[in-house]
């Protein structure tokens, strides 16, 4: 098997890593050499983006994963310089923009961490590659690596799996949670906030959870999720949802609602966006979101009937609060109200609020606004 087909294997076999900011979909052409995606960076650019492991070999016996220890699964492995002089054929001839590079755990975290890191490197030195790359960390590297790999990345990720140490148990019982997972995290935010660290460059982080496969609650997954983005300057969280496996020790298991998964992405961006607290989530008794409908309208069907918002004096927390209301739309009401009053729906409608969502929370100049604009 030559490289270019041991690199289409490697990349089909990625779907079980998450897409970036705001996902990833197959470009549709006979002439992209294995799975490219159409990823849309944190900045908001769309480029296509190449998805691929260095290996699909993995000593680790992780309960849902396919590529786990002993399973009977097809395999194969890349060297550093094969996959760097392959991707750089694939940018030069404008096929992708970026790299994803990943990789299943063979002698060790170190080591294989490693040959993530001499791929980089053979990339940027080598190439003079210049443009995305998002590197993921593996569990068991030590601090000079994750070091090098802000270094090397535009973004660096490593998958906690599971909220807690007592949840990975049950997917991952040979995995440590704070010392193989958390600790890496712990260390990126370290060293962005060390004076050593060049502060015109600070690549994003990221992270993954397996939703679902462990029995954990929304409230577990955003508790930790909060925590992240409040003290560990985490970018985005990634949830998805748990997939049985064929010959895994889990294939018996449901597969997760998507919904969840949903409820969980607005749920974050909430509190990462919004200003929301995890306490002011709607959970059930159990700990759970409403599949039924987002969180934000739960929470304003909960707080905001018979205390609608006037939207000419309410501070940016407050407009977040309202459904409809978004970061740019609220920023661009106070923008307004330096000028003017806001005295219709039409207005709203220009700036990006969705006034179907908003009217029952909101007043103009004490009053309730009555809904008749066209919307085309």
């Amino acid at each position: 098997m030559d490289s270019l087909q041991r690199l289409k294997m490697l990349s089909s076999q990625m779907d079980f890593e998450p897409a970036e900011e705001h996902g990833c979909k197959m470009l549709d052409s006979s002439k992209n050499p294995g799975f490219v995606h159409n990823a849309v960076m944190p900045n908001g650019k769309s480029i296509p983006l190449l998805k691929t492991l260095l290996t699909s070999a993995c000593e680790r016996d992780c309960y849902y994963c396919p590529f786990r220890a002993g399973r009977d699964f097809r395999r194969t492995t890349l060297k550093p310089d094969e996959l760097a002089h392959i991707f750089m054929a694939m940018h030069r001839a404008g096929i992708v923009e970026g790299l994803f590079l990943s990789s299943g755990l063979a002698g060790g975290g170190i080591r294989t961490q490693d040959k993530l890191l001499d791929t980089a490197d053979i990339l940027r030195t080598k190439h003079h590659f210049r443009g995305y790359l998002h590197l993921k960390i593996m569990p068991g590297a030590d601090k000079d690596q994750v070091r090098q790999a802000m270094q090397l990345a535009n973004r660096v990720s490593l998958n906690l799996e599971a909220p807690n140490s007592e949840r990975l148990s049950i997917l991952a019982p040979h995995k440590e949670f704070k010392e193989e997972l958390l600790q890496p995290l712990i260390w990126v935010e370290e060293i962005r906030k060390s004076k050593h660290w060049d502060s015109q460059r600070k690549p994003s982080v990221a992270t993954q959870f397996v939703v679902g496969g462990a029995e954990e609650s929304d409230l577990e997954l955003l508790s930790t999720t909060d925590y992240l983005y409040r003290m560990l300057g985490l970018q985005r969280a990634y949830y998805s949802p748990f997939r049985p496996v064929e010959n895994t020790p889990l294939e018996n298991k449901s597969p997760t609602n998507l919904q969840r998964e949903s409820r969980l992405y607005q749920a974050s961006f909430l509190i990462r966006d919004y200003g929301f607290s995890v306490e002011e989530m709607p959970f059930d008794q159990e700990g759970n979101l409403p599949q039924n409908s987002d969180p934000k309208l739960s929470w304003a069907k909960a707080n905001l009937n018979g205390k609608p918002i006037e939207l000419n004096i309410a501070s940016k927390h407050q407009l977040l609060r309202v459904p409809g209301i978004g970061p740019r739309s609220a920023s661009a009401i106070l923008a307004i109200r330096k000028q003017a009053k806001i005295n219709n729906l039409e207005q709203l409608r220009r700036i990006g609020v969705n006034p179907s969502k908003a009217l029952p929370y909101i007043l103009l100049n004490g009053r309730q606004p009555s809904y008749q604009i066209a919307l085309l």
